[in-house]
């Protein structure tokens, strides 16, 4: 078992490795790739996708040195029964869930636009969770996994910094879970929102978790 102190803020945190799980959160076509959804709505995709290139390198290195990693899709069924009314009936009718968007169905599992780009696609074996929230916890198996696999720490990655990964980052934390989030692996497109963020989870001495970046994390697990 590989124990390994990590640089962050507020402060180093020391984890040991096979007790800790990558979560990449939602990394998927509509939000990053340029033609999709987010870009539909006028959003720089580019933002987001400045974070690739760093989970790419995190996962690689997560995977070589055999830890859980476990990929998130915010979706909903194909007739929306878990879709709620109040997210539903938000914005233009026109680009609501559901409604046909340039990559399928507007966030419905098993459109093309749903799942995950191609440089961080899941390999066999690592649990995909598809979440009809924005928090990867509510109505998942997250916490079973998590449990079953004696998970203490989690590495949260992914889009959008101030969105999932900010509720993903707050549940985990009341479940017990301490977070390590890797600013240049989460996006948004309010780069304002990125920095506030990240701001909000390390202020009162790591009030939701721990804050660094990517190479710390591997230069702590590789050497």
């Amino acid at each position: 078992m590989s124990t390994v102190e990590i640089n962050a803020e507020p402060e180093a945190i020391t984890i040991e490795t096979a007790k800790t799980a990558v979560v990449m959160i939602d990394m998927q076509r509509d939000f990053l790739e340029p033609g999709g959804f987010g870009e539909s709505l006028g959003n720089d995709v580019a933002l987001l996708s400045a974070a690739i290139e760093p989970c790419k390198a995190l996962l690689s290195t997560a995977r070589q040195n055999g830890m859980l990693v476990i990929h998130t899709r915010e979706g909903h069924l194909p007739d929306m029964s878990d879709a709620h009314k109040a997210k539903v009936e938000r914005g233009d009718p026109s680009v609501r869930i559901g409604q046909m968007g340039p990559m399928g169905r507007i966030l419905i599992r098993g459109e093309p636009g749903q799942d995950i780009i191609p440089d961080l696609y899941p390999l066999a074996g690592e649990p995909v969770i598809d979440k009809p929230g924005k928090g990867a916890f509510y109505a998942t198996d997250l916490q079973a996994i998590l449990q079953e696999n004696a998970i203490e720490n989690l590495i949260v990655c992914g889009v959008t910094t101030e969105g999932c990964v900010h509720t993903t980052v707050r549940e985990a934390n009341d479940r017990g879970y301490r977070c390590i989030v890797p600013g240049d692996c989460c996006g948004s497109y309010i780069p304002e929102f990125h920095e506030v963020g990240l701001r909000m989870i390390k202020a009162q001495s790591g009030i939701f978790g721990w804050v660094t970046d990517s190479q710390s994390i591997l230069t702590a697990i590789t050497t």
